[in-house]
Parts: C-alpha cells; sequence; structure tokens
C-alpha cells in the first residue's frame, strides 16, 4: 500500500492551467488516484474580489468556493488519468446539491475533500466538501468531462 500523494503550489502549477489570479488550490494535502484528494485554499484579504465581495465585510463568493472545489477535483482526475496530463483541461458540467452553509473570510483556511462517485476516461462525477477548522461550510456534487486537444 501506497502513501498518499502531497503537492506543493510548483506541482500544481505542472497539473492545472490555472494561474493567479485564478488558482485557488494552494497545496494538495493527500491524493489516492482514482479515489479521493484533499486539497488546501488559503484565503487571504489580498484577494482581488475582497475589493468588491463586500467592502467593509468581505466574504468569498459562493462560486469562488465551488470553482476551489471544481480545482481540486480536477487535480484528482488529471492525476487518475496521467495520459491526459498532455492536455490539463476539465470542464465543469453541471453541479448538483451546493449548499453553502457558512461565510468564508480572509484569514480562513479552506480543507477541500473531494471523492469519486464515478470516473472514468471522459465523465467524472465527484461528492466535495469545503471545510473551515473542521466545520463544513459548503458541499456539492460536481460533473466534469476530460478536455479534448486538438488532433
Amino acid at each position: 500500500m501506497t502513501a498518499p500523494q502531497t503537492l506543493c503550489l510548483e506541482e500544481i502549477h505542472r497539473v492545472l492551467p490555472h494561474r493567479y489570479p485564478f488558482l485557488l488550490v494552494d497545496r494538495i494535502l493527500s491524493l489516492e488516484k482514482g479515489k479521493r484528494v484533499v486539497g488546501i485554499k488559503n484565503v487571504s484579504i489580498n484577494e482581488p474580489f475582497f475589493q468588491g465581495h463586500f467592502p467593509g465585510r468581505p466574504i468569498m463568493p459562493g462560486v469562488l468556493i465551488v470553482e476551489a472545489m471544481a480545482q481540486v477535483g480536477g487535480i484528482l482526475a488529471l492525476l487518475s488519468l496521467p495520459e491526459k496530463l498532455d492536455n490539463p483541461l476539465v470542464y465543469l458540467l453541471g453541479l448538483d446539491k451546493v449548499r453553502f452553509r457558512q461565510p468564508v473570510v480572509p484569514g480562513d483556511q479552506l480543507q477541500i475533500e473531494v471523492e469519486s462517485m464515478r470516473g472514468g476516461k471522459k465523465f467524472w462525477k465527484m461528492k466535495a466538501q469545503a471545510f473551515v477548522n473542521q466545520t463544513l461550510v459548503a458541499e456539492a456534487e460536481l460533473m466534469a468531462a476530460m478536455g479534448q486537444g486538438e488532433e
């Protein structure tokens, strides 16, 4: 039995095409290919979206929490199918059962846990949960498709 894989930011850059300010994953704490991944997003007051969401009461937009969950799920899908790393695009197709339980604010650290419900060479369905200090703040079921490269 092998130990779960971890990834630093430099290694995440090798997997995902996203870059600042839209890369919303800072570290992967554990990865079990084809099964489960746990990632971290450090929420800083320096994030550009806090300038307008909301002045005097900064709250991380829910759509960006979902995007962070999708990016962590994308890492799971891409590293589970290493042949896809030549064209590292994972398209979000749908969201079900999305719930936001608590606001996420500067200084929080999101721990994002994503489990494969159904994975394959083209389509994935995943259950994602985001926690702050072990408190569930958001959850969703994500559907995604692996990108098609130019042939």
